[in-house]
């Protein structure tokens, strides 16, 4: 290989892994909103200019570019069906899946994609780094610490109901189509070149090497330990009256600039942007907020039952307004109307 070949085969790996850094480093800053496109796009890059490295080491030059025009390079996709030939190779399926979110980003993008993704996210991370010592001997560690190879992710389970009244139908149905595609083609048991099954599982045994902590119940008065359900007092974590929630998420809708529309207000009316004693009422009444002691706390007073909510019912609700603030109010009527 000539000097030339080499130092361009160089060039594309040093591009590739400052791509992978850009990719990691963009996904795990928490004030990113964009980070799960941002991601799509950067890790994308860094694969496709390291199989193009590789293809140059093994293939020469000339194999990075389309036979009939040798001014443009390969896609990667076609660096992949050089590369890994086999089509059922999970890594191959990996990348596939993720080219197919990046090739979405271009048109829409919903919060809940990271919940879809991220266990690829996670294998494809861990696929490059190995295929870079394979291909390369290259560590990847030695350019950024291992601990950030672990993607920083909130996980929620994805409610069909939820997604219908929250987006407009064509983007629900092709979220939701997602989701059963995903699943489908996800193993039984699992593979981590495919995706990386995130499952905490806590229970209490008596096969100490399979605890990864232990406790000891005595009848022993000075050493006794008993299992009991958590106590609370439900006045202090759910401290909230209805009026008090609507002031507190009016003003993180307006401290955040969520632009929220009050479908029932003309643009020109001063409460267009406010949200209000029925659209509260409407969320509580869809998510089932008063049926969750976590968000809600039920008492009985006199002859009148009060209802009070903590801090995350607040952050839940503002949360979900944030996901499509101009559309929420319309799309909860919509679907409640269906039921």
């Amino acid at each position: 290989m000539n000097e030339r070949i080499e130092n361009l085969e160089e060039k594309l790996i040093e591009k590739s892994k400052e791509a992978f850094i850009v990719a990691i480093e963009l996904y795990n800053k928490p004030t990113i909103k964009y980070r799960v496109e941002g991601f799509s796009f950067f890790i994308c890059n860094a694969w496709e200019l390291m199989l193009k490295a590789y293809l140059i080491q093994t293939k020469g030059e000339r194999s990075i570019y389309y036979s009939d025009d040798r001014k443009r390079t390969i896609s990667l996709s076609n660096c992949i069906e050089k590369v890994f030939t086999n089509k059922k190779d999970p890594l191959r399926m990996n990348l596939e899946q993720i080219i197919e979110l990046r090739n979405t980003s271009t048109h829409f993008i919903t919060s809940e994609y990271e919940q879809i993704y991220v266990p690829f996210f996670q294998s494809c991370i861990l696929n490059y780094s190995n295929k870079m010592l394979e291909f390369f001997k290259i560590d990847i560690t030695e350019n950024i610490p291992a601990n950030f190879l672990t993607l920083s992710v909130k996980l929620s389970p994805i409610n069909p109901e939820e997604i219908q009244a929250r987006y407009p139908e064509p983007i629900a149905v092709k979220l939701l189509q997602t989701v059963k595609r995903i699943n489908d083609s996800m193993p039984a048991e699992g593979n981590d070149k495919y995706a990386v099954l995130i499952k905490h599982d806590i229970y209490i045994t008596k096969k100490t090497d399979l605890a990864t902590a232990s406790i000891r119940i005595t009848k022993d008065a000075e050493k006794a330990a008993f299992i009991l359900k958590e106590t609370k007092d439900m006045q202090r974590s759910c401290p909230y009256r209805r009026a008090k929630c609507i002031e507190l998420i009016n003003k993180r809708l307006k401290s955040g600039h969520i632009n929220f529309i009050n479908p029932t207000k003309a643009p020109s009316d001063e409460k267009y942007h406010t949200f209000n004693t029925s659209h509260f009422d409407l969320i509580v009444r869809f998510y089932q907020i008063k049926e969750n002691p976590k968000y809600c706390y039920k008492y009985d007073r006199s002859t009148q039952t009060l209802f009070t909510y903590s801090e995350a019912a607040i952050e839940l609700i503002v949360s979900e307004i944030k996901k499509d603030p101009e559309h929420i109010i319309q799309n909860l009527k919509n679907n409640i109307a269906k039921k």
